[in-house]
């Protein structure tokens, strides 16, 4: 059972790719052999970003992964762009991958609706290299928002083209989409995901957040009219926080629902403030212990790639053969 899930390095990670990926990445971690978790530096690159800024957000998120509770000795922790595979797997999948598939991802239409002054090529290839990243290493499950089941579902159509037109070389991954809190909203926003990209500081909840600016966002909460504590589609901000208050306590949103049942909005924010500050503290300063060592950091994802890259070699050995790339071995 090989296990993949990538993380974008975009600076701060929210209570969003807390609950709706780490934790269960780090739940899950000895399932696999191996588990596999890559900060795909490369991805960033899709939309407008802070070239110089960059590194430093490489390093943000593996050290934050590393205090969520990921262990560089019983997982493959890496770098992407360490590891020259992917490009070059990404560039050969182009000739399996549909023009229409690409033209129809959701995650395309949104980012280039969003892009103001340059929607970028690699912003439409991005499922492309999201499928070289997860087949490179002939993956079982790929646990995601979501959001993000889209992409996975193509990187399996991706998989059948290829095998069906080169030969059989890769597995076709199963998506893995946790039942409740797979895709946490901005708090100010409730129809829109939480994400740094796009929202706003009052909308997030960083992980490294104070207590007090945890609390405080929440008592802010968008919330909708009325008072009962319910999940519905008209009341998308109470839903939001049924979800995550739930999936921090570990229990059905059901439970939650009863629980506050005609006790209002505000002990009910509040009570999701605590849960979340008693969930994140000891993140948060795991994280603040860990973060000025970047030699350290740097070290292990020197040595999580190469771990990857001989998983990924050995595949590259395989499909360029398949595709007659590269010199031929014929005697």
């Amino acid at each position: 059972m090989v296990i993949f899930s990538g993380i974008q390095p975009t600076g701060r990670k929210h209570v969003g790719n807390y609950i709706g990926a780490i934790r269960g990445w780090v739940e899950g971690q000895d399932r696999g052999d191996p588990t596999i978790h890559c900060i795909v530096d490369l991805h960033a690159t899709s939309v407008a970003y802070d070239a110089a800024a960059l590194p430093g957000y490489v390093l943000d998120t593996t050290a934050m992964l590393i205090a969520a509770g990921l262990d560089p000795d019983r997982c493959i922790l890496f770098r992407q762009s360490d590891v020259r595979e992917h490009t070059e797997l990404c560039w050969l999948l182009c000739a399996a991958t549909a023009y229409g598939d690409l033209q129809r991802m959701h995650q395309f239409k949104d980012k280039s609706a969003r892009e103001q002054e340059l929607v970028r090529t690699s912003v439409f290839l991005y499922p492309v290299l999201q499928a070289a990243d997860i087949l490179l290493y002939k993956t079982d499950e790929v646990p995601v928002g979501e959001d993000q089941r889209q992409h996975v579902e193509l990187s399996r159509e991706i998989a059948r083209r290829f095998n069906a037109t080169y030969g059989d070389v890769f597995v076709e991954p199963d998506v893995v989409v946790p039942e409740v809190g797979a895709r946490i909203m901005d708090l100010q926003d409730p129809s829109a995901k939480m994400s740094t990209s796009y929202g706003s500081d009052a909308g997030l909840i960083y992980v490294d957040d104070e207590p007090d600016a945890i609390r405080r966002k929440l008592k802010r909460a968008q919330t909708d009219s009325g008072t009962e504590v319910v999940r519905a589609l008209e009341k998308p901000g109470i839903t939001n926080l049924i979800e995550i208050l739930a999936v921090t306590r570990e229990v059905e949103p059901e439970e939650v629902e009863r629980e506050f049942d005609g006790q209002g909005y505000g002990a009910f924010k509040g009570a999701v403030a605590e849960a979340l500050v008693e969930l994140l503290a000891p993140v948060r300063e795991r994280y603040r212990e860990l973060r000025p060592d970047e030699e350290g950091i740097e070290r292990t994802l020197a040595e999580g790639a190469e771990r990857a890259r001989e998983i990924a070699g050995a595949t590259m050995a395989e499909v360029r053969p398949a595709m007659g790339i590269g010199p031929s071995h014929r005697t």
